[in-house]
Order: structure tokens, then sequence, then C-alpha cells
């Protein structure tokens, strides 16, 4: 029988295949009064090697046609507390690496609100399962190296189409392997080996299934992929620009839900 280290190990790399376009860092979020769009990307997208992304792209749509989003599907099915209990587990466990983020961002506020967040949620919250700082007014924010690499002033760069990994800017796409890369826990006991397997499994499903909304909104469209790119791209602006105002809770914008065919 294989041993735990390597069932550990497999799970990882098995989850890692389903970390699809999706993960370019889109958030769906409910419309209201209050919403706008995402900020307008001023500059045109640099794509010049749109024909190979094109292909990996089709790569990463069959893969998750056939295996990430039927799970997503499913997984909306469960009771909300448990998809709740999931959502805050995975974003407690990712709130060292927003903390990090946060001092490289030079934000004091900000990395105050997350250690704030994460040694509450973490203790009195049962290991992030439950959101205790929310209702305390410690908000949650996001923060990650390809937007801190965007605060720093680093440019945009040519569209990469990573496989399993997605649509980003060579910028991102580069804070995107440094995301999945550095583990601010280590990897030295089997408790934060499975832990880490755990909540890598269950922030891939959770993400997908909050994004589905809007890739399905985004599939009619004359061309999928130009759509899904310009919206990813809107998206990252605004999020750069939210990093350099140091704002310590999500703005209230939203990428479109539905680009017009010219975008």
């Amino acid at each position: 029988m294989p041993s735990p280290m390597r069932s550990t190990a497999l799970a990882r790399h098995a989850a890692l295949l389903l970390s699809l376009t999706y993960l370019a860092g889109c958030t769906n979020r409910t419309p209201d009064e209050s919403t706008v769009t995402c900020a307008k990307v001023s500059y045109p997208l640099y794509d010049p090697a749109e024909r190979v992304n094109r292909g990996i792209f089709a790569f990463n749509q069959t893969v998750d046609e056939y295996a990430l989003a039927p799970v997503a599907r499913g997984y909306r099915y469960t009771p909300e507390f448990f998809q709740k209990g999931v959502h805050n587990f995975t974003s407690n466990f990712g709130e060292p690496k927003v903390f990090i983020n946060d001092l490289l961002q030079g934000n004091p506020q900000r990395s105050v609100n997350t250690l704030g967040r994460f040694t509450v949620n973490t203790t009195v919250g049962l290991l992030g399962l439950i959101d205790v700082s929310g209702p305390l007014g410690i908000p949650r924010h996001t923060a990650d190296f390809g937007q801190t690499f965007g605060v720093w002033g680093i440019g945009n760069g040519p569209i990469v189409e990573m496989p399993l990994l997605g649509t980003a800017n060579s910028r991102d796409a580069t804070g995107r392997v440094l995301d999945l890369a550095f583990n601010p826990f280590g990897n030295n006991s089997d408790t934060v080996r499975t832990l880490t397997t755990v909540n890598l499994v269950g922030s891939v499903i959770d993400k997908r299934a909050t994004l589905l909304p809007l890739t399905d909104s985004l599939k009619p469209m004359p061309d999928y992929y130009s759509a899904l790119r310009d919206v990813a791209a809107e998206h990252r602006a605004n999020f750069v620009l939210e990093g350099k105002q140091g704002a310590t809770e999500p703005q209230k914008s939203r990428c479109q839900e539905a680009p017009t065919d010219d975008l």
C-alpha cells in the first residue's frame, strides 16, 4: 500500500490538475445598486502568442468541461453551511500569504487587519471554519504576488495562457506560480501536508463554483477566449488599483458579466 506521504502528494498533484483558467482571479459578485464595472483597461491587451494561447485554452476547457465544472456544479447542491465552511476555511488558510503581500506592498493597516483576522478565526473560529472577524468589523480582503508586482510598478507584459493555470498577463502569471509554490506553513509535518491538501482541493472547487455564473454567461459569446481574457484583464486592473489605494476591504465593483462583442 502507498505510504500516507505518497498518497498526500498524489492528491495534491491531482488537485493541481484542476486549477484551470478560472483561477485567474475573476470574481463574480451579486449585482446591486452600488456595484460598478471593473476598472476599464486603458491599454491594448498584448497577445502576440494568441494562436498558441487559444490551443492551450482549448485544452484547459476540455479538462474543465469533463472534470472540474461538473464537480463544482455538484458542490453547489451541498448544504449552504457546508459551502460556507469550506469557503471560510480556505480563505483563512490563505491569510498568511495575504499578510506577506500586504507587507511587501508597504501597507501596515492591511497587514494588521489580515493578521487580526487570521488569529481570531483560527482560534475562536475553529481553524477558520467560522468567520468571526467579519461580524467584528474586520473585513476580508485578498492580495497575491501578481497584485504586489503591480503595486511595485511592474508592467503587465504579454498575455500568457498556461496549461491548467489559465489566462493572465506575464506579470500575473509569474505571481500565480509563486502563489502556488510558496507555502508559509512549511512542509515538515503530516498535519500541515494534510491541511494544505484539503485547502488546495477545497479552494479549487469553491472558486470554480463561485465562477460558474460568470463563465456560463460568457460561454455564449461569439469568442469565449477573448471575452474571458478581457474580463480577467479588467478585474486584475481593478485589483491592482485596490492594492495601490491600500483598500482594507474589497471595493464594491465587479467585472462585466457579459462584455460587448467589441472587447
